[in-house]
């Protein structure tokens, strides 16, 4: 029997998980609210947080799932890529307790541990995917479509050049007044509005790689065109600009998952990463893979922000792989998978 304790600190929140036999026992996470006044994550004051944040989140996540330190079997934790100075806190933390311990530490790549998310199982009997699958990681920082044949071995067949999917959403959203993090207020704009009401520029780059930064910079236009003639547009229009916005974001997703499609012939599709929370993602990739006999792995939401288990079952699928980290590795802060 393998208990997993995963350390999740990539960003701006601090999460524990605990999987025992590849079961989820437990899965907390401490988000920081401080950075919402500043529109964005303030890496110094992310690092402060994690450092007060991740003994009590550890404990809470042990209390939740029933054992004790001297029963883990190995500790997994994120080591990139994310913000340096909150990495080095779980990096630091999971070093400690696997030395004290005495007992091995599993490096995690974060955006493998997206990739990797579904196969979290909360029962016994819950159902996984088969490898290979492909999988649409879309997340603030990366937009990436990876062919998954193994828990170790994964390959990027297209990614942005540029701005990502969730990078696209929260700016525009900021430039819109809505609150930090803009993407879910975006989604619940968008529900309410017309998705054809405005149209904003998609891209026309080769290849399965994707761009979003002439999309902001239409996005921005239509807002500077709009306001000259009418002060109050944005707020007039603020339901059918999200929708809009929601809309091309989806179409320049789909429209490169589509050629991956045509080139790959997948037989699963699984989306993750923060965007894949966002209601019109989740619909449209249900319907696309339904169109196309493709079954899809859509993951509840709260494995879909940055989070514990993820780490936790990648380390999981690594252990049981007989591969342990060098304690001396450091963290890294850009890299893919």
């Amino acid at each position: 029997m393998s208990i997993i304790l995963g350390i999740e600190s990539s960003c701006d929140d601090t999460s524990a998980a605990v999987i025992a036999d590849g079961v989820l026992k437990s899965n907390v996470i401490a988000s920081q609210k401080v950075h919402e006044m500043y529109g964005g994550v303030v890496p110094e004051l992310a690092s402060r947080a994690h450092q007060q944040n991740i003994l009590p989140v550890v404990s809470e996540a042990m209390r939740q799932a029933g054992i004790s330190k001297d029963q883990l079997t190995a500790i997994a934790y994120t080591r990139g890529p994310g913000l340096l100075g909150s990495l080095l806190v779980g990096t630091s933390f999971a070093k400690g307790l696997a030395i004290g311990l005495n007992i091995p530490l599993i490096d995690v790549n974060h955006l493998a541990a997206h990739a990797l998310s579904h196969f979290v199982k909360e029962t016994p009997d819950d159902e996984v995917p088969e490898f290979p699958y492909m999988c649409l990681l879309i997340s603030g920082g990366n937009s990436q479509i990876i062919l998954v044949k193994s828990a170790t071995e994964m390959e990027i067949v297209g990614k942005t050049i540029d701005d990502a999917a969730g990078e696209a959403f929260d700016k525009c959203a900021k430039v819109m007044g809505l609150p930090y993090p803009g993407g879910p207020h975006i989604d619940r704009l968008a529900a309410e509005g017309n998705p054809d009401a405005f149209h904003f520029a998609r891209p026309n780059i080769p290849g399965l790689d994707y761009s979003f930064s002439g999309l902001k910079t239409s996005f921005l236009y239509t807002l500077r065109n709009g306001l000259a003639e009418n002060p109050d547009f944005i707020e007039e229009n603020k339901a059918d600009l999200a929708a809009s916005l929601q809309k091309a974001i989806i179409d320049i997703l789909l429209k490169k998952l589509e050629k991956a499609v045509k080139i790959y012939h997948p037989r699963q599709i699984a989306i993750g990463g923060g965007v894949s929370a966002n209601s019109g993602v989740r619909n449209a990739i249900a319907q696309f893979c339904k169109k196309r006999h493709i079954q899809a792995w859509i993951p509840k939401r709260s494995f879909t922000t940055d989070n514990a288990a993820m780490v936790a079952i990648a380390g999981t699928m690594r252990f049981d792989e007989n591969y342990k980290s060098d304690l001396g590795l450091p963290p890294y802060s850009k890299t893919t998978i």
